[in-house]
């Protein structure tokens, strides 16, 4: 059947219909896995709140286990394909390679996601996100991972075929687009990520099903890991490419240097999987040597790629806003930002928390020394708060108040709640991030459902700021979730019963696209970016403090004689 192509009226975006309903369908089933993860939340931030403690602990950790796999899983990834395809067959003006194969990996992730969960709510699966071994969940637990897995991998193998399609079929000139070359970097290192699981879920389904006698815990931690962090590397590399699609949306930004941002790029695809060390430190049998070499030297270039990032995208923004004009002082190209734009305003949150909150904290967690503090305390789930909840899922939040009208043709409805819910949904996250991490520096466990160790003969008395911390865990964390729940109904009743948009021009061929050459960053003259340069100190600063705040802490608990 002839490929047909839809230009969009409002952006002059260009569609190919089968990618445009699979982008679709895996946005919506993205957000259904939100939903049920915000539900779950509801359980966790209310039993972690020691005034309420709702559930009791068998009923917790299997709402933890379903919070974090639908979360960290299913609503990233499935959002993941379908920003895949959009970076792929509508930003290159081609025709998406394989629909059909594109197909049975959407129904695959989805039969695998509705599997795992099924699972998990049966009981005897609650594992956690983590499901170390010797735990052992039932097999349809690990086989609708595995499933989830591989429908994944084929769509990323599809964008692949749909880059080479692109480049066979002469749809566009010159190097790929900055947004489709971080689009490809979160392929690549997906495909690593869902490798990684492979190798460590089969034998543990097939241990599960009683055919291997035993699974080794710390071969286990090392591969799983390798799954399970870099999972979120894959997130980093797709909201990144989102900053960069919002920048260039809003205000018509061109990035400082494009070979600068791929060079970014690269060492994410080189270097960002090793972060996954970090949730190692403490395992015995791994030699002090690797610990360093992977967390203090060849993370850091990973590190580097984010800083860069975190310069580039309010740096194009700047020289974008003082092109226009706003060349008072250091920030009237900042006051001068579209605040009241909902996809502006969730990426520049987006972009803040996960630098200063999510950037640092990781960093910090990378040094050995400074593990032992914080590892398996609530210090971590804050950390990845920053950067899941803060940097990724804000960033997709806010992306889609500009996909609703254009992909799905539908005009979006309360627009006053769209103004506010980045801040509200934004900031009340920033508060969770933070004392939760706080309450970990005080020691407050990550996964015991009862921080007071309530009937315990070793129950601990822990000082009240942590009391205090994790009831405003509780009081912010349900704003949150409550800010999340109208976001999903707003975005429901928008696609259900918006003002229907125009559909715009169906064509049986694609419109070549011309992309300009990548700019080098000596174009004639263009505007400085002091106000970028000032947020970039204020960072180094933040980050120069934090850190030695750290070593002071340890020194105190460490004394030597």
């Amino acid at each position: 059947m002839a490929t047909t192509y839809r230009i969009c009226p409002r952006t002059g975006l260009q569609f190919d219909t089968d990618a445009e309903k699979l982008m679709r369908w895996n946005a919506v089933a993205g957000v259904l896995a939100l939903l049920l993860g915000g539900i779950m939340a509801v359980g966790v931030v209310l039993t972690r709140w020691p005034a309420v403690h709702l559930l009791s602990a068998e009923t917790f950790y299997m709402v933890l286990t379903a919070h974090g796999i639908d979360m960290l899983l299913f609503w990233i990834i499935f959002f993941e394909m379908a920003v895949l395809y959009f970076a792929s067959s509508t930003l290159l003006h081609c025709r998406l390679a394989t629909p059909k194969m594109a197909w049975l990996g959407f129904w695959l992730m989805a039969i695998g996601s509705v599997m795992t969960n099924v699972a998990i709510f049966q009981g005897e699966s609650s594992v956690m996100f983590t499901s170390y071994v010797p735990m052992m969940a039932k097999p349809h637990f690990y086989l609708g991972l595995i499933l989830f897995a591989v429908g994944a991998l084929i769509g990323c193998f599809v964008f692949l075929g749909t880059l080479v399609v692109a480049k066979a079929e002469k749809t566009y000139e010159g190097s790929i687009p900055l947004v489709t070359f971080g689009a490809l970097t979160a392929a690549i290192i997906a495909i690593f990520t869902i490798a990684s699981g492979a190798v460590i879920l089969i034998p543990t389904l097939l241990w599960s099903m009683g055919f291997i006698q035993e699974i080794d815990t710390l071969i286990y931690r090392v591969v799983w890991w390798a799954m399970g962090h870099s999972s979120q590397q894959i997130n980093v590399s797709a909201h990144v490419a989102i900053w960069y699609a919002i920048a260039a949306i809003v205000f018509g930004a061109k990035p400082m240097s494009e070979k600068v941002s791929r060079s970014a790029y690269l060492l994410y695809i080189l270097f960002l999987q090793l972060a996954c060390a970090h949730h190692l430190l403490a395992d015995p049998g791994l030699s002090a040597e690797w610990k360093v070499v992977n967390t203090s030297y060849f993370m850091y270039f990973a590190v580097l790629a984010s800083m860069i990032h975190g310069m580039t995208v309010p740096g194009a923004i700047e020289q974008a806003q003082r092109l226009k004009g706003y060349n008072k002082g250091l920030f009237e190209w900042l006051r001068k930002a579209p605040w009241g734009n909902p996809a502006f305003s969730s990426m520049f949150l987006s972009l803040i928390g996960f630098g200063f909150l999510g950037g640092i904290s990781g960093v910090m967690m990378g040094a050995e020394q400074l593990n032992m503090l914080i590892h398996n305390t609530i210090y971590v789930p804050g950390h990845f708060h920053a950067t899941v909840v803060i940097g990724t899922t804000l960033a997709f939040m806010g992306l889609t108040y500009f996909l609703v009208p254009v992909l799905f043709r539908r005009e979006v409805l309360f627009p006053g709640f769209a103004k506010l819910f980045p801040y509200l949904f934004g900031l009340s996250m920033y508060i969770v991030a933070l004392v939760m991490m706080g309450a970990g520096t005080l020691g407050v466990s990550r996964r015991h459902w009862d921080m007071a160790f309530a009937g315990s003969p070793l129950a601990y008395e822990w000082p009240g700021a942590a009391y205090l911390m994790m009831g405003l865990n509780g009081v912010f964390g349900t704003i949150a979730i409550v800010a999340g729940g109208l976001w999903i109904l707003q975005i429901v009743f928008s696609l259900l019963f918006g003002k229907k948009l125009d559909e715009g021009e169906l064509r049986n061929s694609p419109i070549p696209l011309t992309l300009p050459a990548p700019t080098g960053g000596h174009a004639a003259h263009p505007p400085a970016t002091p106000g970028t340069m000032v947020l970039a100190l204020v960072f180094l600063v933040s980050f120069i403090l934090y850190y030695f705040v750290n070593w002071k802490y340890l020194s105190s608990l460490w004394g030597l004689a």
